[in-house]
């Protein structure tokens, strides 16, 4: 009796141990996943801003249609036209109408953090209900984005917060993005 008593005493703490290693182990996958998970929204996040911006268009002539807008601060809104290509998100909806306004927007989510939007439509057209309700929400729970665009009319060129564009009719040079994005909305 005492025997047996033993055996089960040491099979209990066994089976204990395998328990609580799994358990670790199944933490540990969920905490790598989630990361991996948030990496990869972050660079698509990343890219889609990188080809809309890659591909900015202007035509002086018809400002009204092709003004590039950029506000900073707590609610900022970027907004250009593009020659969007075929991958883009949501192209499909738009057929062959590759030219279109992109707005990007940092807006409130529905669990109370900020998240950054996309909505796009031609650039004849105002945007449709679909767009305006349901934007595409590139990234969750994001903390902060911030853009500078580089002046090169300034002596010596420098890092603007702000884009003179419309007094010069022209699209920044270069624009430098900061996004700053969080795991979950606590964070």
């Amino acid at each position: 009796l005492v025997e047996i008593m033993i055996a089960i005493g040491l099979l209990s703490l066994v089976l204990a141990a395998i328990y609580s290693s799994w358990t670790a182990i199944l933490r540990a996958s969920k905490t790598g996943l989630d990361a991996a998970a948030s990496a990869q929204r972050a660079r698509v996040t990343v890219r889609v801003l990188e080809d809309s911006l890659g591909s900015a268009q202007s035509f002086a002539a018809n400002l009204p249609y092709y003004y590039f807008a950029a506000e900073n601060g707590d609610s900022p809104v970027l907004s250009f036209v593009a020659r969007l290509s075929k991958s883009f998100p949501r192209s499909g909806k738009f057929g062959d109408l590759d030219v279109r306004r992109v707005t990007y927007s940092l807006e409130a989510g529905p669990d109370g953090s900020r998240q950054l939007v996309l909505r796009q439509n031609p650039l004849v057209m105002d945007p449709d209900k679909d767009e305006k309700e349901y934007p595409i929400v590139l990234a969750k729970n994001v903390k902060g984005l911030e853009m500078q665009f580089w002046d090169s009319n300034k002596n010596p060129a420098e890092w603007v917060d702000e884009w003179e564009g419309p007094k010069t009719n022209q699209l920044p040079k270069m624009i430098m993005l900061t996004l700053k994005l969080a795991d979950n909305p606590h964070s």
